[in-house]
């Protein structure tokens, strides 16, 4: 019941970044997919993930997994960053329409153009308010650990 809920809510109030996240999926229908909590996940080969609507996209291959090499297997840190981006999702629910403006767009700068001042300064990638909530209510929802304050550049 809370899976049909879910693509409900995502396929109405989320409609903006659903209909973003069918476009890349049918550029990527090759890949492998797989259902998590009612959203479709995509595992794709760029080192970024990211999450619109119903559909998440996670990385196969995080281009952060060396540097915990030895401290958590690249396996653990993908399935982090699954429950991360999952948290997305729910955020979609929560903002609808606003989800792109209040998430997505200063998600997606913190993630590129704030590579190099995390870099620098040793900030963790959770610490950017879009990327916190993320993590707290992914833990929350899923139960499961997600990236947390892992410095990751």
């Amino acid at each position: 019941m809370k899976s049909i809920f879910y693509v409900i809510v995502q396929c109405t109030w989320g409609i903006l970044q659903t209909m973003l996240g069918v476009v890349i999926f049918l550029m990527h229908c090759k890949d492998k997919h797989f259902f998590y909590h009612g959203a479709i996940i995509t595992v794709w080969e760029h080192e970024s993930s990211m999450s619109l609507g119903l559909f998440v996209f996670v990385t196969a291959k995080p281009y952060f997994a060396r540097k915990f090499e030895g401290k958590i297997s690249t396996e653990e840190l993908s399935n982090r960053l699954l429950v991360h981006e999952y948290r997305h999702t729910i955020q979609s629910i929560i903002l609808g329409p606003l989800y792109l403006i209040v998430i997505g767009i200063p998600s997606t700068l913190w993630g590129f153009a704030g590579s190099k001042k995390r870099r620098d300064e040793q900030i963790s990638y959770g610490a950017f308010f879009t990327e916190k909530w993320a993590n707290i209510l992914g833990e929350k929802v899923t139960g499961e650990e997600s990236i947390g304050d892992l410095v990751l550049d």
